[in-house]
């Protein structure tokens, strides 16, 4: 039950993050597709900043927004930074309602989150100070604050205000939305064609892109699989020691059922199937208490981040850890059955 409901617990935990993932990109990226480099390779070395405005250029686009990234103390602490177009932005990702206006950041201005605003106490007008990691200080005004942060993150500046305190310029992701009528596979030529000759980087869909932004969550999994694999080996030889144990006590009995007309193939059955029966129960409670726990968990992770963490029962995965654990009871119960069919009958009905 306890193997069971471990491995249940990351299989729901995962699908949940998917579908936290999965429900992120629906609702704030509004591009057609997305350019992004692999999680693995490449490096680490981001896009190169100018492949946004070459994919503008294309006659099919419509809007290309490139999102950097930095990092600034504010009020004493450390927080991740948005460098882009504010502007074109705001054209491919829903910010929510916003309060302010994103078109005027210029150099010296900083739009923030509401939340992240209510925090640091904050309204559009005020004075926010900025230490950035070359040892500078800068003073923004707080020119616009917008609702959705899932994406965007929470503070958003202009690359003239990044360019004094940045060190390598990059790109983490381009959004690129496209005109009206161009087909998605046109377009996504397109866009490829442009990007060969910045690195060849990956242009995927928004749903390629969801599927990719959660493609680490499954090499979590199997490495988390591959650990509970022993947690279960460990079960399965408890249940065959607890069978073999339970065969050595009711020699007797097993003796006389043999004596009244039970065959050694009815006798090693009935040991299995009791077999059968302890995994059964022990992985219908591990399901249920891996549910819960995993239910707990992603509650736990929605108070605890600003996004909104959606929970998920995965039928197929968790039907097919059911199965596992039939099968694994009834393997376990194979050597037990085998050594009660072979007991002598009268010796097994002398034993005391």
């Amino acid at each position: 039950m306890i193997g069971v409901a471990v491995v249940s617990l990351f299989t729901v935990f995962g699908a949940s993050l998917k579908a936290t993932m999965d429900q992120t990109v629906s609702r704030s990226f509004a591009g057609d597709v997305a350019v992004s480099t692999p999680s693995f390779g490449a490096g680490g070395s981001g896009l190169s900043p100018r492949l946004a405005p070459a994919v503008a250029e294309r006659p099919e686009v419509a809007t290309a927004v490139g999102l950097g990234s930095g990092v600034a103390e504010v009020e004493g602490e450390g927080r991740a930074l948005t460098v882009t177009d504010p502007i074109a932005l705001a054209k491919s990702f829903d910010l929510g309602k916003v309060e302010g206006s994103l078109n005027g950041l210029g150099d010296d201005g900083i739009a923030i989150t509401r939340k992240e605003a209510d925090k640091q106490h904050l309204k559009v007008g005020d004075q926010a100070e900025l230490a950035f990691t070359d040892g500078k200080k800068d003073t923004f005004t707080v020119r616009a604050l917008y609702g959705r942060s899932e994406l965007a993150g929470d503070y958003v500046i202009t690359r003239d205000a990044w360019a004094p305190h940045r060190g390598q310029d990059s790109d983490t992701l381009v959004s690129v939305t496209f005109k009206d009528g161009v087909g998605a596979a046109d377009g996504k030529a397109a866009v490829s064609e442009v990007a060969k000759a910045y690195g060849d980087p990956e242009v995927q869909t928004r749903d390629e892109y969801a599927q990719s932004a959660a493609g680490g969550i499954d090499m979590m999994l199997t490495l988390v699989y591959a650990l509970l694999a022993l947690a279960v080996l460990i079960a399965l030889l408890g249940i065959a020691n607890t069978l073999t144990l339970a065969v050595h006590e009711r020699t007797r009995e097993l003796g006389l059922l043999r004596a009244v007309g039970q065959t050694r193939g009815q006798l090693r059955a009935m040991v299995r199937w009791e077999s059968v029966l302890v995994a059964a129960f022990g992985t219908t409670g591990g399901l249920a208490l891996g549910g819960f726990l995993g239910w707990v968990l992603v509650k736990a992770s929605d108070g605890a981040s600003d996004s909104a963490f959606a929970f998920a029962l995965p039928p197929a995965q968790l039907a097919v850890v059911a199965l596992v654990g039939l099968a694994a009871g009834a393997l376990a119960g194979l050597r037990p059955a085998r050594r009660a069919a072979r007991l002598d009958v009268l010796r097994a009905i002398a034993a005391e």
